[in-house]
């Protein structure tokens, strides 16, 4: 609906113009919104306030030659009104909103997919955690977020593919496997100071308990630097084995884990760096190599290469998007913590020296979240030694709460998991009201069946009986599920998607407060069974791109 409204205005203002009674202007993007308040209209538009300074004309007079320009050939629009400065107000008429059943019940679990990225191949490359040890809720949060981005991009028509990459080369593994080793040595019966840059966890004393199990206590007498070596591969490979049996239960699969290694094979950094530089793009101060990142807005240039001749993780990173572009994908999303804002622009300029459009990269910062129960801050995790894990939560709350929770609000917003509430069964935990509104319908239809009531179809039903406002306003909500995806896609947010749960939920409990769905009226009752058969549609759809169920009762 929100199209077909943007579509005529836009042929409204080029009628207007070939008229004489605007100038000749270049349309901006027409920009129409549901309003806060149902008494302007179903939908507004700011278009003629836009378009104010390049007609120097007035706001309230562009509004008004829209306005008597309008075209409306479907017959959708009941009324127009201009209110304020010259915002456009448009009311739509009942028998469209009631006409969007029938599209529902056409399209059932296709219904908000749209071919919209025809396409496009994308890569949404997420979590991406260093394999030093279990994943913690800041990743949950960022895992849940990248997945249903991919999700929602999926359902849009994009050709997606999921990356975890694998950060197993530099000091961080040599570190990990440092560790082992003390503890390894520890547990045969040394005395050990632990250092502070050594990873402290009880999975640490794990894997060290599993290699004395398994080989004894050969790795006492051997050469330390071979055995850190081979105490990294193996900390490395059990970690990750962890990380990926914690994302499954998440709900998070992978298309590709890729490894920082491949980046170092046959020289591939440094061949890539001495590419750069021959093009201008990197300079050498004599010991240090730069990267001219100031030339595309950066604050500063940024080192490739230390005076160590050891490449920063800048170096890979631009090797590493060279091969996303490579092979053939042409948009990149990258999810990361909050604390790489400032990493953002050196990572454009490198993308564009690459010869790509910065836009090409879309980045999404995904802020840090506080763990409370019952309102009061978690303390900190005893068995994991720092953090809470996702391990942990999962096995507290479960996969739908956990990621229903961790979409509730913006990504780049700090969020509050309390995990008493996650596991109510109340009006209180957002996951189950919107569970509880299917459960519901189920319930309802289930009744119905019972009672030898065949479940009706569009044809069968008489829907102008749908007259009260809580259905009008249910059937609005529905037609705007289409739009919440597109939006949620075009600016990948998807928490858009958790608030128009509620929202749905919400009207849905209501009506069903107020008002029998089985009653005596068998045409009435037909009418109000077909409307929550496709809220429970519009239900499933949703819920499906959170990852999270749809149960048939509670």
């Amino acid at each position: 609906m929100r199209n077909k409204i943007i579509a005529l205005m836009d042929n409204a203002v080029r009628t207007a113009i070939q008229r004489g009674l605007l100038p000749e202007i270049s349309l901006p993007y027409i920009e129409v919104e549901i309003p806060g308040n149902p008494e302007h209209g179903d939908y507004a538009s700011n278009v003629a306030l836009i378009l104010a300074s390049p007609a120097k004309q007035n706001p309230r007079k562009i509004a008004e030659i829209i306005q008597s320009n309008l075209s409306d050939p479907e017959n959708i629009i009941a009324r127009t009104q201009i209110a304020g400065p010259g915002f456009l107000n448009f009311f739509i008429k009942e028998n469209i909103w009631r006409q969007t059943l029938q599209f529902i019940e056409e399209k059932k679990e296709n219904f908000g997919s749209s071919s919209m990225g025809n396409g496009k191949k994308v890569q949404v490359e997420f979590v991406s955690a260093n394999p030093t040890g279990p994943l913690h809720i800041g990743h949950a949060r960022g895992a849940v977020v990248g997945d249903v981005i991919a999700n929602l991009l999926k359902t849009s028509g994009y050709d997606v593919s999921k990356e975890y990459y694998i950060n197993d080369a530099g000091n961080q593994m040599n570190n990990l496997g440092k560790s082992v080793l003390l503890r390894y040595r520890e547990l045969s019966g040394e005395k050990i100071e632990f250092p502070e840059n050594c990873y402290r966890g009880d999975y640490i004393k794990d894997i060290a308990n599993d290699v004395i199990k398994k080989d004894g206590k050969k790795y006492l007498t051997a050469d330390d630097e071979q055995t850190i070596r081979h105490f990294t591969t193996i900390a490395g490979g059990v970690i990750l084995d962890e990380i990926k049996d914690d994302l499954r239960d998440f709900g998070v699969n992978f298309d590709n884990y890729f490894s920082e290694k491949e980046l170092y094979k046959n020289e591939g950094v440094a061949r890539l760096l001495d590419s750069l530089q021959k093009k201008g793009f990197i300079y050498s101060d004599g010991e240090t190599l730069w990267f001219k990142t100031t030339d595309y807005g950066d604050e500063k240039d940024r080192v490739v290469v230390r005076k160590n001749g050891e490449p920063t993780y800048f170096a890979a990173d631009i090797a590493y998007h060279k091969n996303k572009y490579d092979s053939g994908f042409e948009m990149i999303v990258d999810i990361w913590g909050a604390d790489h804002h400032g990493y953002m622009p050196r990572l454009w300029a490198g993308v564009q020296a690459l010869g790509h459009d910065k836009d090409t990269l879309k980045i999404i910062l995904v802020q840090l979240v506080n763990l409370l129960r019952g309102g009061v801050p978690v303390a900190m995790s005893t068995r994991s030694g720092e953090f809470v894990t996702l391990r942990e939560v999962l096995d507290e709350v479960g996969k739908d709460a956990a990621r229903y929770n961790f979409l509730m609000r913006r990504s780049d917003s700090h969020l509050d998991f309390d995990l008493e509430v996650a596991k109510q069964q109340s009006n209180e935990n957002p996951v189950y009201y919107v569970q509880y509104a299917h459960a519901r319908i189920c319930s309802i239809i289930k009744m119905a069946q019972e009672k030898d009531m065949a479940l009706p179809v569009y044809a069968d039903i008489n829907a102008s009986l749908l007259c009260e406002p809580e259905e009008i306003n249910l059937m609005k909500m529905m037609a705007r599920y289409p739009e919440t995806i597109y939006g949620a896609v075009r600016t990948l947010e998807p928490h858009r998607i958790t608030f128009y749960l509620n929202e749905l939920a919400s009207l849905f409990h209501s009506y069903y407060n107020r008002n029998k769905v089985v009653s005596d009226d068998v045409k009435l009752t037909a009418a109000r069974l077909f409307l929550v058969k496709t809220i429970s549609i519009v239900l499933q759809n949703a819920l499906k791109i959170l990852g999270v169920n749809a149960p048939e009762k509670m």
